[in-house]
């Protein structure tokens, strides 16, 4: 029995020299554009090479010759988002850097809705990505010189980010589907909280209610990713990660 023949490698998009555009007719540049604001204002269910087509005022069989598929496409989306600002500069202090990094993360996630689905579904391996994801690789080697660890150390900041502002995002999405602001939702649901209190089935949770303090998501996303952080300096001293003569703190 012979062995199956390996199929084609994809031509990567990062290795594409990019067309010049014929006349009037769009480039990658004007595509892209064009993909992130129905992404960004639709979701990617929107997102069609078609529907970029019919914005453009394209035929669609003209977007091919530029943009050979719509996962090139997103490819080429999440590269233009992680460019679209300036990274954070680093100090040389881990802790503070690795928290910029993080939030500057957070902040993208926040503008582009469907773009944590997206890093974390593929590897993004564009020029704006790579300097990234350097850039984070970079923060954590001054808190260890052994590269798995500090690479651990920038996944677990990276799922934490990703996590947190997940759930942020699916309560705005939930208050858009309502029509619910957060007062009128509270409003809505407080009889029925209050018979939960009432009926003493739930203590702990009729304590989070009663005397727990209410803090916005700027402040829970601190709280975690000062947690994540703290368990990354106390992991490096007790492993002996820790670069020598630096601070794990």
């Amino acid at each position: 029995m012979t062995d199956p023949a390996p199929q084609p490698t994809p031509a990567l998009v990062w290795r594409k020299e990019r067309r010049v555009p014929r006349r009037q007719a769009p480039g990658v540049d004007r595509i892209v554009q064009q993909a992130l604001a129905i992404a960004d204002t639709e979701g990617l269910s929107a997102l069609s090479m078609r529907r970029v087509a019919t914005d453009l005022r394209s035929g669609t069989a003209s977007l091919y010759r530029y943009v050979a598929s719509r996962d090139e496409l997103l490819d080429l989306m999440v590269d233009e988002v992680h460019g679209e600002t300036e990274p954070p500069a680093l100090t040389g202090d881990w802790r503070a850097d690795l928290d910029a990094v993080a939030r500057d993360v957070r902040a993208r996630l926040l503008r582009h809705p469907w773009l944590g689905s997206e890093l974390t579904g593929r590897p993004a391996l564009g020029a704006n990505s790579l300097r990234r994801y350097d850039l984070a690789l970079t923060a954590a080697a001054a808190l260890t010189p052994d590269i798995t660890f500090a690479s651990h150390a920038v996944d677990t900041v990276m799922a934490y980010v990703f996590g947190s502002t997940a759930q942020e995002l699916a309560e705005l999405q939930a208050q858009r589907r309502s029509g619910l602001t957060e007062d009128q939702w509270r409003a809505g649901v407080g009889p029925y909280i209050r018979e939960v209190i009432d009926s003493g089935d739930y203590p702990e949770f009729a304590r989070r209610v009663i005397d727990a303090e209410d803090a916005g998501p700027d402040e829970q996303f601190a709280f975690g990713l000062a947690c994540v952080l703290d368990g990354l300096a106390v992991r490096a001293r007790s492993t002996g990660a820790a670069r020598d003569g630096g601070s794990a703190q």
